[in-house]
């Protein structure tokens, strides 16, 4: 199997980034991480790039030209395909329609609800009675792609802040490789 080369694009502690790149070192699975993109200088999630020998970059996304660095780096790294891993920026229209249906993203909720930031403290306030995560295709709209793979969870009245996010990312280290296999056999 020819892996694809796949950058991972991360803003935090990097566990998606980690559970990617051990899901990739599977003989079947059909990516490549061959790069890491970072857009904060603090992010904990680099040091599995530096564990596993994999080339990053930091891009400060306040700059006007950042976006060169972007692709300058990803035709270097030969990329064909993308993954956003709690990675905080909205990306370009022209990064969407470059890598159009190569670009997926996990989101922290059963989209359509609760698209954007806070989605926890929302379900929480909302009352729902289910939580999940969505894999989805990056669009031009934010979090509105065609959904990949989903994975939900009944939300216990005990649960808070952070036993939903607990939950959801273990539901995210399942749902993401899934995702990118159907990707690849469709």
């Amino acid at each position: 199997m020819v892996k694809k080369n796949t950058c991972i694009f991360i803003s935090g502690n990097g566990s998606n980034l980690k559970n990617l790149i051990l899901s990739s070192r599977s003989s079947n699975f059909p990516i490549k991480v061959s790069l890491v993109i970072c857009n904060n200088i603090n992010a904990n999630g680099i040091i599995y790039a530096k564990k596993y020998n994999i080339p990053y970059i930091f891009v400060n996304t306040k700059f006007k030209n950042h976006e060169n660095k972007i692709f300058y780096y990803l035709k270097k790294y030969k990329i064909s395909f993308i993954c956003l891993a709690g990675y905080m920026k909205i990306v370009s229209k022209k990064l969407i329609k470059k890598y159009q249906r190569k670009i997926i993203n996990v989101h922290p909720s059963l989209l359509p609800k609760f698209k954007g930031l806070n989605t926890f403290a929302r379900m929480l306030k909302n009352k729902e009675i289910k939580a999940g995560c969505t894999v989805h295709y990056v669009s031009e709209k934010l979090d509105s792609g065609i959904a990949i793979v989903q994975k939900k969870f009944f939300i216990d009245k005990e649960d808070d802040e952070k036993v939903l996010k607990n939950k959801t990312q273990k539901l995210e280290y399942l749902a993401f490789p899934e995702a990118i296999i159907k990707v690849f056999r469709a």
